[in-house]
């Protein structure tokens, strides 16, 4: 931690930071909330990370255009290895708070007006956050990398293939990708994004999905959230909804995986992955019978 500190502590953008706490989450990098100058900032400490397509800088460019377009706090400072932004005084969500009716319809509207808002603010190139390439990425690595689930990868990779072909033609929006109950901060008035690393180009649907999977949501829930964001019936979007639901489970099982052999975090990511593929498989049996 005093290394942490004297990081801190050297950054061109404070003047005398002080009241330094680790804030918790953070699985891929240090989150810090720092005091300085009567206004309270969070430091982000966290280089890139190959084996996750985590690429800081393009973290950095979505998270400049979504606070621009007054969805995410400003970003105050970045250097190599380090992004500084402003703290959202709030509740952070659970996902209880997701599931929440009232709740849920802020998350869907704020969502639609960041896919359609945030792209506008862009000023440099970022990455698509294709979740079918993302997992095939994921399955390759994990082979060559030994992973004690060498006999899952064979069948997840063909229904990786299958839930694919089932998608069809999408929409281009930039989302999130990351729709984590801990990345939505309520701060009494309106609700923010936080964390940006997974953020790229994506279909609208991959962020409804990423919210349902992560969160618990019910198939009344989905349906709704669905007819909410598309001012239309759900059934039209159903098929491929439910895909990348799988999609999206596959992506946290896999992340898991990787996470058990790459992962310095003291975290047991063995009983995150059997947690996740057990969800998976309800998810394609219930794919299935669509």
């Amino acid at each position: 931690m005093d290394e942490v500190l004297q990081k801190v502590g050297a950054l061109s953008c404070f003047s005398n930071p002080h009241d330094v706490v680790k804030l918790g989450g953070g699985l891929t990098n240090i989150n810090l909330l720092v005091h300085d100058g009567g206004k309270k900032f969070v430091v982000r400490l966290g280089e890139d990370i190959p084996e996750h397509g985590v690429m800081r800088w393009n973290e950095l460019v979505i998270s400049k255009a979504a606070s621009v377009a007054g969805f995410s706090p400003e970003v105050t400072h970045s250097e190599k290895g380090v992004m500084v932004i402003g703290f959202i005084d709030g509740q952070t969500f659970t996902e209880a708070d997701v599931r929440k009716p009232e709740n849920l319809f802020r998350i869907v509207e704020m969502m639609g007006k960041a896919h359609r808002e945030i792209g506008t603010c862009l000023t440099q190139p970022i990455v698509a956050f294709w979740p079918y390439h993302v997992n095939r990425s994921y399955i390759e690595r994990l082979a060559l990398d030994g992973s004690v689930h060498q006999k899952a990868l064979p069948a997840l990779r063909a229904q990786n293939n299958a839930l694919e072909k089932a998608t069809g033609p999408v929409d281009l929006v930039v989302g999130h990708n990351d729709l984590l109950a801990a990345n939505i901060i309520d701060d009494g008035d309106r609700l923010w994004l936080i964390d940006w690393e997974y953020g790229g180009f994506n279909s609208p649907l991959f962020d409804l999905a990423g919210l349902a999977s992560n969160n618990g949501l019910a198939e009344d829930q989905e349906r709704s959230m669905i007819t909410q964001y598309f001012d239309s019936d759900a059934d039209l979007h159903w098929r491929s909804f439910s895909a990348l639901k799988c999609a999206s489970l596959m992506r946290e099982t896999l992340w898991s995986m990787t996470s058990e052999i790459h992962s310095e975090i003291k975290e047991d990511f063995g009983k995150y992955t059997y947690e996740n593929m057990e969800k998976l498989k309800s998810a394609l049996a219930e794919f299935g019978q669509i």
